[in-house]
């Protein structure tokens, strides 16, 4: 471990090194990569980087998650949303008893349904599809008896009609795991990289979303309940949104609500896990910072930024459904879990 920290910290360091140009939002270029494509995931508030469980999907978005007895497991995903919105996920894994390793192979697809194409003065010259993709190789070793590190290594396309683009991108994680106490703790540098050619090939490389992230999982012994925190976007304090032309033409005060709590929150998801029986889970989630950006300017329905989802765990197949709202639409993903041999999970 005398090694593995400092590289890992070095990772960070790479990361976070130019924080002044790092962007988020809609700042960034392929911010779908936020997107989870695990329903369990996506029902415990949409960034979680610790929960202790075998689902796959979560290997693919923190690969210090992935572990031995993944070995054959697949995890397939659906996500709708309004206006056509679709997204399909699929990773699987492969142990390598010789180098006491693991692999994964994941593909996220987004479509966007069928838009009208236009010229610059509105004439309709015609439909296309925009979509975005990411093909996704991950790697996880595990060190000593409770800490596990990993990589992704991510290549990123994007097609909106006659402007396409392309990027490069790598996550890198560290978890650290006590199975007597049931609890686990991981740290996650995510969407490093850069734009390999921009949508028209003139304007300037953007940024891709980085994040660095931190999580804690604790699952009671006595109790059928396991809590997560994750903290996100810890390199930059300030994450709230806030449009300023829109403020101006409102006569809004751009610092309405944007207090020093309401900083410090938005960077926090909470979750809870209820283990009703061995077989049905009930998942929920509190994004806090989805909650304040979709309840700006008080147009909320009370309860943006809540997410819920259920799991059937059966001995061989698991099945996770989430939903949550987004101002006046919901979102639905459903995600399986299987081994390919047929083993139980």
């Amino acid at each position: 471990m005398k090694r593995i920290i400092p590289i890992f910290l070095g990772m960070v360091w790479l990361g976070t090194i130019n924080l002044q140009a790092q962007t988020l939002g809609g700042n960034a270029v392929f911010n779908f990569l936020n997107q989870p494509i695990s329903a369990k995931q996506a029902s415990l508030g949409g960034v979680n980087t610790s929960s202790i469980g075998k689902d796959m999907g979560l290997a693919f978005y923190n690969p210090a998650l992935l572990r031995d007895e993944m070995h054959g497991a697949v995890n397939a995903g659906f996500y709708s949303f309004a206006q056509g919105l679709q997204q399909y996920g699929f990773n699987t894994a492969m142990h390598l008893k010789k180098y006491n390793s693991n692999l994964s192979f994941g593909v996220q697809y987004l479509n966007y349904g069928n838009l009208t194409q236009t010229d610059a003065a509105g004439n309709i010259l015609g439909t296309f599809q925009p979509k975005d993709y990411v093909v996704q190789l991950g790697f996880s070793k595990q060190y000593h008896e409770r800490w596990w590190y990993g990589v992704n290594a991510k290549l990123i396309g994007s097609n909106y009609g006659q402007y396409q683009s392309s990027g490069i991108g790598f996550d890198v994680g560290l978890a650290y795991h006590d199975e007597e106490s049931e609890l686990q703790a991981s740290i996650l540098v995510k969407n490093m990289g850069t734009q390999l050619k921009t949508y028209d090939g003139l304007q300037p490389k953007e940024e891709l979303p980085f994040d660095l992230q931190m999580g804690i999982t604790k699952r009671l012994a006595k109790a059928p309940f396991q809590f997560s925190i994750t903290a996100h976007h810890l390199h930059r304090w300030n994450i709230l949104y806030s449009d300023t032309t829109f403020n101006q033409m409102e006569g809004i005060d751009p610092n309405r609500g944007n207090t020093g709590a309401q900083k410090f929150l938005s960077h926090l998801v909470f979750s809870t896990e209820v283990f009703l029986s061995e077989k049905f889970q009930v998942n929920m989630g509190l994004n806090l910072l989805r909650r304040q950006s979709l309840n700006a300017y008080n147009m909320t329905n009370g309860l943006n930024g809540f997410t819920l989802g259920v799991g059937l765990l059966l001995d061989k197949l698991h099945m996770h459904y989430a939903t949550g709202f987004y101002q006046q639409n919901l979102f639905h993903q459903v995600s399986l879990n299987f081994n390919f041999k047929g083993d139980p999970l």
